[in-house]
């Protein structure tokens, strides 16, 4: 069992509540942690027995680019489900995170994390 993690993409998106964040919108970070068998295509250094990241990225860019939701809890929910039913890994991971949120003080992000499956790599 082992583990791909896709760390550190970034998005602009329109996802939230107040009208600024819906008008104007803001930057996201999303991390994924797969979990899934990386012996098997390792040993035979062939793509189509593992996870292609590249699709995964493409999921996760049409959901935070393309769709709005008012909650990041929503959109990391409905994003753990659909890489976890497209993708079938063992189970997944996934933070999202809204970067300089517009409320009052100096807050770097609000981080969601939410799972799917078996989350070890054991």
């Amino acid at each position: 069992m082992g583990v791909i993690r896709i760390k550190n993409m970034e998005f602009y998106g329109y996802h939230g509540v107040s009208s600024a964040e819906k008008t104007l919108g803001t930057r996201f970070q999303v991390d994924l942690e797969l979990f899934t068998d990386t012996a098997s295509p390792a040993r035979n250094d062939d793509l189509s027995l593992t996870i292609n990241y590249e699709r995964v990225y493409e999921v996760v860019s049409d959901f935070l680019t393309k769709d709005k939701f008012h909650l990041i809890e929503t959109l990391a929910e409905r994003l753990v489900d659909e890489i976890y039913n497209r993708f079938s890994p063992r189970g997944v991971c996934v933070r999202v995170r809204k970067m300089s949120p517009p409320i009052p003080g100096h807050i770097g992000f609000i981080e969601i994390e939410t799972k799917r499956g078996i989350c070890s790599d054991e």
